[in-house]
């Protein structure tokens, strides 16, 4: 039976944090706070140092080696948090750092990692073959693994961030946070469970690579077959032994949400809450807003990640649009003849609705002859007003279709 993590190791944790992470603020949530009927908060970790919760447990689980072992180095796997994480944990602690990323990990992530010093290595699609490269190098190397979530040491160092809820907001009811290998939900249900057992402490997943739900039906550690989501940070195919441990005794729920659910949070932490959020970091705010878990107020959304490749928010603010009804893709066929466009346009115009962009064609062979196709993104105030200008398409005649 695996040992649990308890309340004197978090704050054993801390100690040994004390003046090397930030006390991260929890600010309320207006959007939060409606939805739920009464106060919601975020804890802020996407302003972390390295811009996540995850320095918090790789610093401790380094600050515990031996000289001997902090002479061979360190080696990590990750998607890029846990990467950022040990690179500057290990510049702190005055030992070298090998990371192991999947090929596809964010540039930022990766720029930002090399610039703590680490060395970097690309190898697989995903970061559970990145924790098999990282596993064959420190048995090659002597290199010391740095887990990114199964270790004790790293899941009381991630307990932390129940600690400073619980002292910034002591009434709180309910803690919502991501859950990828199980880390953070863990450390925070060791901390908040013993100092209040009426917290309810709940985990979300993003349903395209939730391992925990198939897991706890199976009592053990369960991989999942493939998985692919957005949320890269939370991208893990199998629970820890340990976390699983903790979850199976102390998690109360574990929800899931859509690519769609995290998009919307990611637009509403950027255009309400003046945010930047990873989509790992958003989706405890995804649940909320989605209405996927009860929660009693006051609920605490840990936004635990702030670590976004611009290129990439760039789509997810779009994806968020189009999932809030506030960008439109239609198809509109019409004839062709001089003038139909400007025709077209205008109409829209009229509705008050702006047109990001427009493509022309005449070569589909569905098409009659004399007849267009014109493919339109446009931007709308919401499913209300997308349906006006939808409506005033086909009263005048117009063949509209949803792209």
């Amino acid at each position: 039976m695996t040992d649990l993590v308890g309340l004197a190791d978090v704050e054993a944790a801390r100690e040994l944090l004390a003046g090397v992470v930030r006390t991260t603020p929890l600010e309320p949530s207006r959007p939060l706070s409606a939805r739920l009927g009464g106060p919601g908060w975020l804890k802020c970790e996407n302003l972390q140092r390295a811009g996540s919760y995850k320095v918090r447990g790789a610093y401790v689980r380094i600050a515990r080696l031996t000289d001997a072992e902090r002479a061979r180095g360190v080696v990590a796997a990750s998607a890029g948090n846990h990467a950022q994480g040990v690179a500057l944990a290990a510049e702190m602690l005055g030992t070298s750092a090998t990371v192991f990323m999947p090929e596809g990990a964010p540039l930022p992530k990766v720029a930002a990692t090399k610039g703590y010093g680490a060395a970097i290595e690309l190898v697989g699609a995903t970061v559970d073959e990145s924790l098999v490269a990282a596993k064959e190098f420190a048995d090659r190397t002597g290199a010391v693994f740095i887990h990114p979530f199964d270790h004790p040491d790293v899941i009381a160092g991630q307990g932390t961030v129940a600690l400073e809820i619980l002292e910034q907001c002591p009434q709180v009811r309910t803690i919502v946070t991501g859950v990828g290998g199980g880390g953070l939900v863990s450390g925070l249900a060791v901390a908040a469970k013993a100092i209040n057992p009426h917290v309810r402490v709940i985990g979300v997943q993003a349903a395209n690579a939730a391992a925990f739900p198939p897991s706890l039906v199976a009592g053990t550690p369960t991989r999942l077959p493939s998985f692919s989501t957005i949320a890269d940070g939370i991208a893990v195919g199998c629970p820890g032994e340990i976390t699983f441990a903790h979850v199976e005794k102390l998690v109360d729920e574990i929800v899931t949400v859509t690519e769609e659910d995290i998009s919307r949070a990611l637009l509403m932490l950027l255009e309400r809450g003046k945010m930047v959020v990873e989509p790992a970091g958003a989706v405890g705010v995804a649940a909320l807003l989605a209405g996927v878990v009860e929660a009693e107020p006051p609920t605490v959304a840990v936004v635990s990640g702030g670590n976004i490749d611009p290129l990439l928010l760039m789509r997810v603010i779009e994806h968020g649009l189009a999932a809030a009804d506030r960008f439109l893709r239609i198809t509109v066929r019409c004839t062709d003849r001089p003038g139909q466009l400007a025709n077209l346009l205008g109409q829209i115009a009229d509705q008050h609705a702006n047109v990001v962009d427009v493509v022309h064609q005449r070569q589909n062979p569905h098409l009659r002859l004399g007849e267009v196709e014109v493919a339109l993104s446009v931007e709308t105030r919401g499913s209300e007003h997308s349906d006006q200008v939808v409506g005033a398409l086909r009263g005048s005649g117009y063949v509209v279709s949803f792209a």
